[in-house]
């Protein structure tokens, strides 16, 4: 068994770089453990995409499996809440596929709620000084389409969810804001810890107004 898989993706939309490719590798350097950490990288298909997210689970049999993607415009780590079944891209993906509706995982729930700890996950980030935020939507892109096929495919002893990330400093197109990566990756890794260590989720407000 794995400790934890961390999962990013290849650049998408013209994009030379990804960081949430680069943040996963970089954090999985800088791991100190003791648990294993593993690292793959998923196409942006939504015909590829969950199959390689499944078959990454089925290699490393994971306590913990966090799927990374970017979000470009937003300027804090998301760690989102809600997964929902429906494929509906605004765009193109790699592959050339453009759905307009559509479930993730066809026989599936209408949705499903992350396993992490997330609100500990955003409490734990921000106190190492790095923007964070607790997100309630995914989108219905790629991301979304992963998240899915993570919460479907893990098992009930695996703590499971998804994290946002903005540009790396340098990369966003313009003028969208950035971090600098060693931070993202930074954020990641003590997602992955608190993810690991802690036995249950914090109760405290986390929700917002609209």
């Amino acid at each position: 068994m794995t400790g934890v898989l961390l999962t990013g993706f290849e650049p998408f939309g013209g994009a030379a770089a990804n960081p949430s490719a680069d943040a996963v590798r970089l954090a999985a350097d800088r791991w100190r453990g003791p648990e294993p950490l593993a690292v793959g990288i998923l196409p942006v298909t939504f015909a590829g995409s969950g199959p390689r997210l499944r078959a990454l689970l089925a290699e490393h049999d994971p306590e913990v499996v966090i799927a990374v993607g970017v979000a470009g415009g937003r300027s804090s780590i998301g760690v989102e809440r809600v997964a929902v079944n429906l494929r509906d891209a605004r765009i193109p993906d790699n592959a050339g596929a453009q759905p307009s509706s559509g479930p993730s995982v066809p026989g599936g729930p209408p949705a499903w709620f992350a396993t992490l700890p997330v609100k500990r996950i955003v409490r734990d980030v921000r106190a190492a000084h790095i923007p964070c935020e607790l997100s309630l939507s995914a989108g219905t892109f790629v991301c979304n389409n992963v998240f899915a096929h993570a919460m479907d495919a893990a098992s009930a002893r695996v703590r499971a969810g998804f994290i946002h990330v903005p540009w790396a400093t340098g990369q966003a197109p313009h003028g969208e804001p950035e971090l600098p990566l060693a931070d993202i990756a930074r954020a990641l890794s003590i997602a992955a810890r608190t993810a690991l260590d802690a036995p249950d989720d914090v109760d405290e407000p986390g929700g917002t107004l609209h």
